[in-house]
């Protein structure tokens, strides 16, 4: 009898295994040979196997490339390029003022970071995408002939807007979110894109209140968003310009629905937010924020379920707290690097672009 159970749960244990690699195959799998038609290269996210998920708003669509890296890096430590903006104009030959880096994303996966990177400036400019390894090695990704599926999204900004059609991605439980402006009257969007990828919706409209402007709105894009679980249901945390952060239930993000979300801070006008993360400290959630005018934010979540909802004009602060961090001045760019660090792009007094690694505070 107990050879029987033996056999069973070896069976069973080989069919779970077996399970999980056709998954992960089917994944791969959806990708085809190719070269990407990339317009514009912007926010980037990863899947799992190293598949990276990369926006470009000029073209309106989602990349997904197969990467290929999915060992860990042969090197351990912290990932520490100073004056990483010259070695790219470097190897792009080209300056440093001719390059702008748009997106960081570290692959769970090897532990090497991936740099969103335009050559030139304008809808015309070039897209690049470079890798940095925990070697501290930077090396241009090939984007020709590679494993890919592209997502094209319906009714995207047009004109002036259109650099804001994608402006921030995330992958969470099997589908690619989406933030960003559509040319429709309730502008602000959000879209949850199965993958591998089918038909692309054409997204929730989300409106928010916005506390230092005293009024709703429809029409501003959210800047950056983190998935979030509150009391076992999962949200997004989205920060828009000036700088309310909002609650928003996944559950509601259907296609062509409404969508009001809860504004649960306001953290501070004439500021734009340019990337956050989730991390845990001692038990309890923070969120960490970089912004183009009021430094790098450590926000409390504590209590965030039952916050109440800011609906009045807000001269300057109200919602969760947070603290300012004094010593990681002009973080442009951040990601997790792992559970006790975080990989930031920064811009030095001396306007040196470095990428160094930053313990969570």
């Amino acid at each position: 009898m107990l050879k029987r159970s033996f056999l069973v749960c070896t069976a069973l244990v080989a069919l779970v295994l077996i399970a999980g690699t056709v998954g992960a195959a089917d994944l791969s799998d959806s990708l085809k040979k190719g070269t990407p038609d990339l317009k514009s290269i912007g926010a980037l996210a990863f899947g799992p196997d190293g598949i990276l998920f990369i926006g470009d708003s000029q073209g309106a669509a989602i990349f997904a490339i197969d990467t290929g890296d999915r060992s860990p890096s042969a090197g351990s430590g912290p990932i520490s390029v100073p004056g990483i903006g010259a070695q790219i104009a470097s190897l792009l030959g080209t300056t440093e003022k001719d390059i702008s880096v748009n997106g960081l994303a570290v692959n769970p996966a090897s532990g090497s970071a991936y740099l969103s990177v335009s050559r030139g400036q304008g809808p015309n400019a070039q897209p690049v995408l470079l890798r940095v390894n925990r070697e501290n090695k930077t090396e241009e990704v090939p984007l020709k002939d590679v494993k890919f599926a592209k997502a094209t999204l319906p009714n995207p900004a047009a004109g002036r807007s259109r650099q804001d059609a994608i402006t921030h991605l995330a992958f969470v439980d099997g589908r690619v979110f989406v933030s960003g402006l559509s040319n429709e009257e309730f502008a602000s969007q959000f879209r949850a894109i199965p993958f591998p990828f089918a038909d692309t919706d054409k997204g929730a409209s989300v409106e928010i209140y916005h506390g230092s402007h005293g009024r709703f709105e429809t029409n501003s894009p959210v800047r950056t968003f983190v998935p979030f679980e509150i009391n076992g249901e999962q949200n997004i945390l989205a920060a828009y310009t000036c700088t309310p952060l909002v609650k928003i239930p996944v559950a509601q993000l259907k296609p062509g629905e409404r969508v009001k979300g809860t504004t649960v801070a306001e953290l501070g006008n004439m500021n734009r937010p340019l990337d956050m993360i989730v991390y845990q400290k001692d038990g309890k959630n923070y969120i960490l924020m970089a912004n183009s005018a009021r430094g790098l934010m450590k926000i409390s979540t504590q209590d965030i379920d039952k916050i109440e909802a800011i609906t009045k004009h807000v001269k300057l602060k109200a919602g969760l707290p947070y603290e300012t961090i004094k010593d990681a001045a002009g973080v442009q760019r951040l990601d997790r690097l792992d559970k006790d660090n975080a990989l930031v792009l920064l811009k030095g007094g001396n306007g040196s672009l470095d990428l160094k690694t930053l313990a969570l505070p």
